[in-house]
């Protein structure tokens, strides 16, 4: 789906938040939230992107070592390489817990094909499963001309059945609201055994306006771990994909 990537900048002046040089809102632990509806921005699609790429300290050697010899490295912002399938072996995927407000609850995820639908319920939509880290990465879809009937959306991230390596990644989480700068969310804590990870919360405050808020919570189990930490109440199983094409 190609229809929702570019932004209009027509709005973009009205986020005093945002970044004239980037464009972006970045949510840190100090600045964890802010507000779609204030923005103008609760309308339309929010799209967002996940994608990650392996951190160079995993290759060629100490890093200590390697300033020692070249210490005017030490001035150079820390470069991120992209991989592919043979350089690490880890498949992130993205996925999102919804509750409706007639009380209807599920997840959108690669695992098990629970890929939702963005014109009906739950107005959430995964379109495609990026194994390898690739720029497009992994992007799910919300209809939020569909709002009133949204609760609340966890947006989470996850290392299917390989070994734990959040440590070894940098992974970027991007939500792009219909208007306005992008929102962006970085998994840059060191946590080398954990499985999963829930990274922003979307729901409604009071007065219903529709707030993003940071949450970037790592967990060493999968996504039942994460339901029950954000009391979903899902059942959950063992689930597997499909094979990749080609």
């Amino acid at each position: 789906m190609g229809l929702f990537d570019g932004l209009l900048g027509g709005r973009a002046a009205d986020f005093d938040s945002g970044s004239a040089a980037t464009n972006a809102i970045e949510l840190t632990k100090r600045h964890h939230q802010v507000s779609l509806t204030k923005q103008g921005a609760a309308t339309g699609h929010l799209r967002i992107n996940l994608t990650w790429r392996m951190r160079t300290s995993d290759f060629g050697g100490s890093t200590r070592q390697s300033l020692l010899r070249h210490p005017f490295k030490a001035l150079r912002p820390p470069e991120v390489l992209g991989h592919s399938q043979s350089m690490v072996n880890v498949d992130l995927d993205l996925g999102c817990m919804y509750e409706l407000t007639d009380g209807t609850k599920g997840v959108v995820q690669p695992l098990g094909g629970f890929f939702g639908d963005v014109n009906s319920p739950p107005y959430v939509k995964l379109s495609g499963d990026d194994r390898f880290g690739s720029a497009s990465g992994e992007t799910i879809y919300v209809n939020l001309d569909h709002r009133d009937d949204i609760k609340r959306l966890l947006v989470f991230v996850y290392i299917y059945d390989q070994t734990p390596a959040f440590d070894r990644t940098h992974a970027i989480v991007t939500l792009y609201p219909s208007n306005g700068p992008r929102i962006e969310i970085g998994l840059d804590e060191r946590h080398p055994q954990a499985r999963s990870c829930a990274v922003v919360l979307i729901e409604k405050a009071k007065g219903g306006e529709l707030v993003v808020r940071r949450e970037v919570k790592f967990v060493y189990g999968f996504q039942a771990e994460l339901d029950r930490l954000y009391g979903w109440g899902l059942q959950w199983g063992r689930g597997y994909k499909s094979k990749v094409d080609g």
